[in-house]
């Protein structure tokens, strides 16, 4: 008589199927049975009345966390992006729903993405859903309920995948880190500059109304990548 073996679940409990998404709020986690969330699930959770954009981490749905002020910062370095590929048309720029493959069962989703033509299959922009497709650059705006942990790995993602440079960019204290690796990264302060791109000031200036003059001066900016 053949034997009959039992295939263990990878977890014994809810705490060690968490224990991977290296603490993020439950409240960011969507209710479905962790570890069975598909590429499928991403796109359907964003079509949902209440649209959520998730990303997908080891089968389990995680609401990607922008605020009003992390969104403002995305959207004006976005603008200031095209104000450079307008110069240099060498890749195209994604905003926070450019969905990205960073392996089978994995969707990352930056704030902003800059990806060259070399690295789009024909050199054209697919209008496929989900993409596997690699950044250079790879930009993070941290909101309040983003926690150490979360970036850390969601870095190493980055990285592993191909990501030659990520930005952290930290509205609360109006500083930044540039990452040429996971493991290392160099503080830019509020005087400083993102690599040869920017000021820090400047790029803060959007928040502030007072300061609106600084932000539109910027498109002025010589940028070099």
């Amino acid at each position: 008589m053949a034997t009959v073996t039992a295939k263990l679940p990878k977890f014994d409990n809810f705490a060690e199927r968490m224990e991977p998404l290296d603490g993020v709020p439950l409240e960011r986690i969507l209710m479905q049975p962790p570890g069975t969330a598909t590429e499928k699930d991403v796109l359907a959770a964003e079509c949902l009345p209440r649209k959520r954009l998730c990303e997908l981490i080891d089968g389990v749905l995680v609401e990607k966390a922008m605020g009003i002020r992390e969104s403002m910062l995305v959207a004006f370095l976005i603008y200031l992006l095209h104000g450079f590929l307008g110069e240099d048309p060498c890749g195209i720029v994604l905003g926070a729903k450019g969905m990205i493959r960073t392996f089978p069962g994995q969707v990352r989703i930056p704030n902003v993405s800059l990806i060259s033509w070399k690295r789009l299959p024909g050199d054209e922009v697919s209008n496929q859903g989900i993409r596997r497709i690699v950044p250079h650059l790879a930009v993070e705006a941290l909101s309040p309920s983003n926690i150490k942990a979360e970036m850390e790995r969601k870095l190493r993602d980055y990285f592993v995948a191909g990501v030659e440079l990520a930005w952290g960019i930290d509205p609360k204290t109006q500083t930044a880190k540039s990452y040429p690796s996971p493991d290392e990264f160099v503080p830019i302060s509020k005087t400083g500059r993102l690599g040869r791109w920017f000021g820090i000031a400047r790029f803060f200036a959007c928040l502030s109304s007072n300061s609106l003059p600084l932000c539109v001066a910027c498109v002025g900016v010589n940028f070099y990548l």
